[in-house]
């Protein structure tokens, strides 16, 4: 990242120092001694050697232990060699009835939150005097630093000079370093060391476990000389705003790639109802002629009592409510125009079984059926004494919610192909296309174009309700029906290409 400078103070005699220091802690009594402790060289014929100060264990090769080669100059060192490090008391040394109102006597309990948002003033937990010198041992002072381990685990923050006193509770631990010039070395270190030992255990992006406390102590941290310390974190100042700014754009294109398929499907859908995914055949039977087609057969129905009069009523499209421009050979109709809508009955949830009679309920569309143009058999069934008095759907009807959460979602479509009749649940509407390929109206029903129209039409804002009458007076394009099939044919084609995209 910088480049070495052979002037630059060596490493070694900077933790020459920090030994030094340590020693005269150990023989004031304010640190304890480490059992084995121990000094990391390069020995002449270049292996990392470890001295044990227990004259019985003699130089160690720790080769294997060194991750990466570092520069001349620099040095190995064992992490709890460059300070002295506490964990907050855990268990019940801290308990809410011990906690009293700020005070001049009280003590500051320091939390977690102070670390992670770089805050001393956060906070109102105190102890009082007379139970902080029982806990004396985990005091932190100004200039200590104090690492969360939980929440957001290590999160590191050096408290400044006109920090209180205090105490570090269950969630912190605390840092105060022999030599404080190298804090700010340390903390960058520090963020190094968890990100690895993220990586070692494969836990993915999210640091769950500041690593053991003996572990940590026994990590091997690589220290530059002092002035390259220096360097290296004005570098890494100058270099964070640019990484935060990649980051930012990485996360946008990730969000991009996430959003792809999706965006690429309602595009596709887009241009297969505007006549534009496959060409057009002159030889197609026009779609003029499927209209009159599907209007003579619901005039046989009228006449046989399943239709009404005023269902072969048909409502002229304007020019002011075309959208866009279609082939020749298409027409422009309203949905109803093609076939007949029917609501179903209620079907409570406690009438619905594992096995019996097949049904579908509203919200099933939302949660079973709407990751699938096409369904063939429902995931559930109700008693022969509810399915006789419900209105049943058949092979080749369409579904779709006439209730539901927002509006983007309301009306999708899914079509039955199953053999079996299925009983229809309240707040939900099965649709029978005449004379035209269902299918082709499934993809149609949950374009971009369809819904940003049954959107308009819907009603209500925490619970949505649209009514059959207001779906079948969408304007829709309506192509051959041999085109109709072709379109579905690449439909499926490119969607199942963009399937693979997301996996």
């Amino acid at each position: 990242m910088v480049p070495q400078d052979p002037n630059d103070e060596p490493a070694s005699v900077l933790l020459a120092r920090i030994r030094k220091e340590k020693e005269r802690l150990v023989k004031e009594r304010i640190i304890k001694k480490d059992k084995n402790e121990s000094s990391i060289y390069r020995a002449e014929d270049g292996h990392w050697m470890e001295h044990f100060e227990d004259k019985k264990l003699k130089d160690i090769c720790i080769d294997d232990e060194i991750p990466f080669e570092i520069p001349n100059g620099w040095n190995w060192v064992r992490w709890g060699m460059l300070g002295d490090y506490k964990k907050g008391p855990f268990g019940s040394s801290l308990t809410k009835s011990m906690f009293v109102p700020k005070s001049p006597d009280a003590v500051k309990v320091y939390e977690q939150k102070n670390a992670i948002q770089k805050d001393y003033s956060l906070g109102d937990y105190y102890i009082p005097k007379e139970k902080y010198n029982e806990m004396i041992g985990f005091t932190v002072n100004p200039r200590d630093i104090i690492v969360s381990c939980a929440g957001t685990i290590g999160e590191t923050y050096l408290l400044p000079d006109n920090a209180p006193l205090g105490i570090i509770n269950q969630a912190l631990m605390r840092a105060r370093l022999h030599d404080s010039s190298i804090v700010p070395y340390w903390m960058l270190y520090f963020r190094y060391i968890l990100i690895i030992e993220n990586k070692l255990k494969g836990s993915g992006s999210a640091i769950k476990n500041i690593p053991p406390f003996e572990d940590l102590k026994a990590m091997l941290v690589a220290i530059p000389p002092l002035n390259e310390q220096k360097r290296i974190l004005s570098k890494y100042e100058e270099l964070l705003p640019k990484v935060e700014e990649y980051g930012k754009a990485q996360d946008a294109l990730n969000k991009l790639n996430a959003e792809l398929p999706e965006r690429l499907k309602k595009s596709i859908l887009q241009e297969a109802i505007e006549g534009r995914l496959v060409p057009q055949d002159p030889n197609d039977e026009p779609a003029s002629v499927l209209l009159e087609k599907i209007r003579q057969e619901k005039a046989q129905l009228v006449k046989a009592g399943k239709l009404k009069k005023k269902d072969l009523i048909e409502t002229p499209i304007t020019e002011d409510e075309i959208p866009f421009e279609i082939p020749e050979n298409w027409e422009w109709i309203r949905l109803g125009d093609i076939g007949i809508f029917e609501r179903g009955n209620g079907i409570k949830r406690d009438e619905t079984y594992d096995n019996g009679y097949p049904c579908v309920r509203y919200g099933e569309m939302y949660t079973k059926y709407r990751i699938a143009p096409t369904f063939d058999k429902t995931f559930s069934f109700t008693s022969l004494s509810v399915y006789e008095k419900c209105r049943k759907a058949h092979c080749g009807d369409l579904f779709m919610a006439l209730t539901g959460e927002n509006k983007q979602d309301i009306a999708l479509a899914a079509q039955y192909v199953g053999k079996d009749e299925v009983a229809v649940g309240g707040d939900l509407c099965h649709f029978t296309i005449i004379k035209a390929y269902p299918l082709y109206f499934v993809y149609l029903i949950n374009s971009m174009y369809f819904s940003s129209k049954k959107e308009i039409l819907a009603t209500g804002d925490i619970i949505v309700h649209i009514s059959t009458d207001k779906l079948g007076s969408i304007p829709i394009p309506l192509p051959p029906l041999a085109e109709q099939y072709r379109i579905v044919e690449r439909l499926e084609q490119l969607l199942g290409e963009i399937d693979k995209l997301k996996k």
